[in-house]
């Protein structure tokens, strides 16, 4: 009971990217690995030089990338035999969590969507991409839906603690970004941008297990998460991570000063910087790449380059948002995280730059507010849901869009320098 209320669900959602092994009596025997960690790019380009990643992604909706378990496990595999072969069972954190919680585990569709081991069509474990990574499925969690309900074992420490949690619903754990996309957005085909430690721009579309699937472009992933709908999209390794760096290490101004100045019009002299600072994930999909500066001189500010690094980044975005618009109309969006308010102003060119009229969503732990209301549309889905508080719409500004429209040609001039390729 909570204030006298029947407590009738419990929903975590997991950091989707993570990947622990553990052994058959349940310990952790290795580290946590995440997205970020990119030192199975080696095996990345293996699998691009000898399978149809075009294939993968259509099965699985992901691509080669060091974020996904393919190259990792390949990677484990060839780095610590020994230590991979004592695992019993991969999984992410949420369901290590509830291991020892509730006494067993399952991962939830959109955690094990994220993988990029799951047949986003028929809702389970694909063998094509389990065989790229070495792996079989009895070393994975069963997969369930949010309208499966876990409940915990006899002598679980759940069991024991949580007496009045016994019958309740326990989903299984729910992956971040569909939590933060539902916290944020207003449903399906609402355009939602997360500003986090990393960045993010998904669209929750209609996309039933067992369907033909929405086509997608080659640079976007299509995460299944439940058994009626995908969440479509891209990412942008680091947003939050790149703009905390810059304030530790430049010596910038007050944040009111640099928020004025990201206010002030475009101008050719910031720095043309390519942000991959940990690696590329969408569109282009090169965990091997680095952050790139190009433009500098001795006359080059602080500001400037913090500019550069947030005109970069919206470049990301616009990229991806170039083949989101091959699924859907793409001419607002709402926006939301840390970063918002961490780098005051980043609206303002991320509306001019990606010439779309942007609505900030003020509220904190939105990615809470998203797991409550994935629990209701299980549990009570006729229960009004509240209105998620938000701002006043930031229109664009037509002429600082098409200043922004010259930078990007630029800006993709230089990847085609650096990378080889568009």
């Amino acid at each position: 009971m909570a204030g006298g209320l029947e407590i009738i669900g419990v929903a975590m959602d997991t950091f989707a990217s993570s990947l622990v092994g553990v052994s058959v009596t349940g310990r952790a025997i290795t580290t946590c690995y995440n997205y970020n960690d990119n030192r199975c790019v080696g095996e990345v380009a293996e699998l691009r030089a000898t399978h149809d990643e075009d294939d993968i992604q259509d099965r699985t909706g992901c691509r080669f990338h060091a974020s996904y378990l393919p190259a990792r496990l390949r990677w484990l595999a060839r780095t610590e035999p020994k230590t991979f072969r004592q695992v019993a069972r991969w999984m992410s954190l949420g369901e290590y969590v509830h291991l020892h919680l509730l006494g067993h585990s399952c991962v939830g569709t959109s955690t094990a969507a994220w993988s990029g081991l799951l047949n986003r069509r028929l809702g389970v474990w694909d063998e094509v991409a389990l065989g790229l990574a070495g792996i079989d499925d009895d070393v994975l969690s069963p997969i369930a839906s949010p309208g499966v309900a876990l409940h915990p074992l006899k002598k679980s420490r759940a069991h024991r603690m949580f007496p009045a949690l016994r019958k309740a619903h326990w989903f299984a754990p729910i992956g971040d970004g569909y939590a933060a996309t539902r916290g944020i957005g207003e449903g399906t085909n609402s355009l939602v941008i997360s500003l986090a430690t990393s960045g993010a721009m998904r669209l929750l579309v209609p996309d039933p297990v067992g369907a033909a699937a929405v086509d997608l472009p080659r640079g976007l992933w299509a995460y299944r998460v439940d058994d009626n709908y995908s969440l479509v999209g891209g990412a942008v390794n680091d947003v939050g991570r790149a703009t905390e760096w810059m304030n530790r290490e430049l010596r910038l101004p007050e944040s009111n000063v640099v928020a004025a100045t990201l206010l002030e019009p475009p101008s050719m002299i910031t720095p043309l910087v390519l942000p991959f600072f940990t690696g590329e994930r969408s569109v282009g999909w090169r965990g091997d790449l680095r952050a790139t500066l190009h433009h500098l001189d001795f006359s080059t500010s602080s500001i400037e380059l913090y500019r550069g690094v947030l005109e970069g980044i919206v470049w990301s975005f616009q990229r991806i948002t170039d083949q989101m618009s091959t699924i859907t109309e793409v001419s607002s969006a709402r926006v939301g995280g840390r970063v918002m308010v961490e780098a005051p102003g980043i609206l303002t060119v991320l509306a001019d730059g990606l010439t779309l009229d942007v609505t900030p969503v003020d509220i904190k732990r939105s990615t809470l507010q998203g797991l409550a209301f994935i629990a209701l549309d299980v549990l009570s889905p006729g229960t009004e849901r509240v209105t998620v508080p938000s701002g006043e719409m930031l229109h664009h500004d037509p002429q600082r869009a098409a200043f922004y429209d010259q930078r990007q040609m630029l800006l993709d001039d230089l990847y085609r320098q650096v990378v080889g390729s568009g």
